[in-house]
C-alpha cells in the first residue's frame, strides 16, 4: 500500500510539473519481483504441483492405461482416424489345443481381460461400446487432475461441470448437450470438447435418467420423415462425444 501511494504522488508530481523530467517517467524496477513472490506465495501447493503432462500423473498406472484406451476409441467418430488394427497370431506357428475358453482366460493378466474387453467393435457409428467412463475413489486421489490431464493428452478441450450444482434435469440436459453437441465458432482449429462429469453421485434420478436417455440415443434409419424428424431434433441427436463421470460412492 505505501509503495502505490509513493507512486501515485509520483505520478501526481509529474502531471503537475510543465517539463516532466526522463528519471521520474522511468518506473520502479523493484515492483516486478515483488508481485513475483507475492504470486508464489499465495499460489495453493495443490496448483503449483499439480501435474499437466500424462507422464507426471502419480495415479495406478493400469488405470491410466485404461482410460486413455477408452478415449483413444473415440478418435474415429471425433477425429476421423481410422483405428489401427492388431494383427492376429497365425495358428500355423502356435499348435492350437482344445481348451475351454474359461481355462484360456484363465492364464491371462488383468492389463490384457481389459484391453479385449475396450477392444471390442464398434457399433454402427463407430462409437465405442461403453460411451461413458465412471472413475471412483475417495476425495483427493486425484480423479478430477486424471480426467483434465488424459482428456488433453488425447487432443480434447476439457469441459467440466458440477452435477450436484445443477439439481434441474432441464439445465443438466442443456449443459450436457451444449459440451457434447455444439461445436464452437471462435476458430476452425478449436479442439473437440470432452465432458467431465464431477460428483455425479450428488445428482438427483432425474438427471441420472437424462444422461441414460443421451446414452442409449439411437439414430435409426427411417425417421427422416418430417414428423420424426422434428422430434428428433427436439430429443437431440446421437452422443458423439465422450463423457467422464467422477464420483465418491460407487
Amino acid at each position: 500500500r505505501r509503495h502505490v501511494l509513493e507512486v501515485s504522488q509520483q505520478l501526481t508530481e509529474i502531471i503537475n510539473s510543465p517539463e516532466p523530467s526522463t528519471e521520474s517517467l522511468e518506473p520502479p524496477r523493484e515492483a516486478e519481483p515483488a508481485d513475483e513472490e507475492d504470486s508464489e506465495l499465495h499460489c495453493l501447493w495443490v496448483d503449483k504441483f499439480m501435474p499437466r503432462r500424462y507422464m507426471e500423473l502419480l495415479s495406478d498406472d493400469y488405470t491410466n492405461r485404461c482410460l486413455l484406451k477408452w478415449l483413444k476409441l473415440w478418435d474415429t467418430v471425433v477425429f476421423g482416424k481410422e483405428r489401427a488394427v492388431k494383427a492376429k497370431p497365425s495358428t500355423e506357428a502356435h499348435p492350437t489345443f482344445s481348451q475351454p475358453k474359461e481355462q484360456q482366460n484363465k492364464w491371462k493378466t488383468k492389463v490384457q481381460l481389459t484391453e479385449e474387453m475396450l477392444e471390442a467393435e464398434l457399433d454402427q457409428h463407430k462409437r465405442p461400446k461403453y460411451k461413458v467412463a465412471l472413475l471412483c475413489g475417495p476425495p483427493g486421489l486425484g480423479k478430477t487432475t486424471l480426467a483434465h490431464v488424459i482428456a488433453k493428452h488425447a487432443g480434447y478441450n476439457a469441459v467440466e461441470m458440477n452435477a450436484s450444482d445443477d439439481r434441474s434435469p432441464e439445465v443438466f440436459k442443456t449443459r450436457i448437450e451444449a459440451a457434447t453437441q455444439m461445436k464452437s465458432v471462435l476458430g476452425t482449429n478449436e479442439k473437440p470438447n470432452c465432458l467431465i462429469i464431477d460428483e455425479i453421485d450428488g445428482a438427483p434420478a432425474a438427471s441420472i435418467n437424462v444422461l441414460l436417455n443421451i446414452i442409449h440415443h439411437k439414430d435409426t434409419e427411417g425417421e427422416a420423415v418430417a414428423g420424426m424428424g422434428r422430434r428428433r431434433r427436439r430429443e437431440g441427436g446421437l452422443l458423439l462425444r465422450p463423457i467422464i463421470c467422477i464420483c465418491n460412492d460407487q
